[in-house]
């Protein structure tokens, strides 16, 4: 027989009182150590508790639709003497709303590539048999915003979960149905948008062939909606440049050994980080964000640069916060740490939020050009594609220059074309001169 242990919520940040969705064992269930025992939503994230050691489940201590706080009992926990976690080790698995994690955040893909937002229920929802309009809704504070960012009136939105409670599955099924042709609700607020489109086409495609079914990941599907969402919100607008990074590719190869002794890569990322910051000092209005009102625009003085990681998962975008205080091999340094971490799942909520500018680098796979999404409520991305040598006339001749692919996707309502191509032809010449980019 195997020693009882009571397991408890970790440090989950500053969190208190989220609400427990889903109850990921039962009393009997074997587990591993960090296997998910249930997961929890607060108002910005929503993250699985796992499990601090092996054994078996003998008595659940929480239930749906409990709330939960740091210390708060999970289960009993019968170990088998697998090797344990230290409970204060463990992290959450986070699946960020993109404000961090807003969603994700690209096209680069995010941040997460567009998709539709609806998952669970696949009948439209008709708006007759909803809810009367006037009547107060019951829905969570992560729901209430998620709603409110979407336009949606919750008194429209027919209720699935427990005691009437609106889900954020619910709000999307009712996006979806409005996608599908059913009249979308009137703007909940100023920025509000609707629908009046044909109902997409309901195929069944094994009837032409063999087809496989595979659930999208936990990411994506949290993911979906908030993309969805910037998509059809913002008036995006790409501006393409290329950057000659002839001189900075030889000076950064010339110093890779010295960051791989410290085990670590100075990857070209770094320095795309660097001169962004010197970017935005340049262009302020491209580090803000617009106000509920949508009257007002927020400039910030801090520089937090979120950073697109491709997971097996899916997308997710940290963020490096302060990135004027730090120097090159500091950021190449910060950027090997949490993309580790985005690959292990081991990302906290926190490191997810608060950006005010985001990159999505595909150099390493391919591509001449795209059209990241922009990470609300950012209102600019930069996306990096494959560098390539090209013959470019300079001085009477052509010569060989490694040239890097540069697109910008911007906020129209803030941004005009001027503004966004002076951006990136600034962002071309602090790459172009190294002496630029380390200032």
């Amino acid at each position: 027989m195997g020693t009882p242990r009571e397991i408890f919520v970790p440090d989950i940040g500053d969190f208190k009182n989220v609400d427990v969705i889903e109850v990921l064992v039962k009393p009997g269930d074997t587990v591993q150590p960090e296997q998910s025992l249930i997961a929890v939503e607060s108002d910005k994230a929503t993250m699985e508790i796992p499990s601090p050691a092996a054994g078996v489940v003998k008595e659940m201590r929480v239930k749906t639709g409990d709330k939960v706080s740091q210390g708060s009992p999970i289960l009993i926990l019968e170990e088998t003497g697998g090797a344990p976690v230290a409970p204060e080790k463990s992290v959450p698995k986070p699946q960020d709303a993109p404000t961090a994690k807003p969603a994700p955040v690209l096209a680069a893909v995010p941040a997460a590539a567009p998709a539709a937002p609806a998952v669970g229920r696949t009948e439209p929802v008709s708006i007759a048999s909803a809810p009367v309009p006037g009547t107060t809704p019951h829905a969570s504070p992560s729901v209430r915003k998620f709603a409110r960012e979407l336009g949606v009136d919750l008194a429209r939105v027919r209720a699935s979960g427990p005691k009437g409670r609106i889900t954020q599955t619910d709000v999307q099924e009712f996006v979806k149905g409005v996608v599908r042709g059913v009249p979308a609700p009137a703007p909940a607020a100023r920025g509000g948008f609707g629908f009046d489109l044909p109902e997409r086409p309901q195929v069944d495609f094994s009837k032409f062939g063999p087809v496989e079914t595979k659930p999208l990941s936990r990411i994506r599907k949290l993911s979906g909606g908030f993309l969805h969402r910037n998509w059809v919100s913002i008036p995006h607008v790409t501006q393409h440049d290329e950057a000659d990074i002839t001189e900075l590719e030889a000076f950064r190869k010339e110093n890779a050994q010295v960051a791989e002794k410290e085990g670590f890569k100075l990857t070209m990322l770094a320095f795309l980080v660097k001169a962004s910051v010197n970017a935005l000092k340049q262009f302020p209005d491209f580090n803000a964000s617009l106000d509920k009102t949508g009257e007002n625009l927020i400039v910030k003085k801090y520089y937090h640069i979120g950073v697109a990681v491709d997971t097996p998962d899916g997308l997710v975008v940290p963020v490096i916060r302060d990135a004027d205080r730090k120097g090159v091999f500091d950021l190449a340094r910060e950027l090997a740490e949490i993309s580790k971490l985005a690959r292990e799942k081991k990302l906290k909520p926190d490191s997810m939020r608060g950006g005010t500018f985001s990159i999505s680098s595909l150099g390493g796979i391919g591509g001449t050009a795209f059209t990241p999404i922009i990470n609300a409520p950012e209102v600019a991305i930069l996306g990096v594609a494959r560098s390539q040598m090209r013959p470019v006339y300079k001085d009477g001749a052509f010569v060989p220059r490694l040239m890097l692919p540069l697109s910008l996707a911007y906020d129209h309502r803030v941004i005009d074309g001027a503004a966004g191509a002076r951006f990136t032809t600034y962002l071309a010449s602090v790459l172009s001169d190294i002496r630029r980019t380390l200032l």
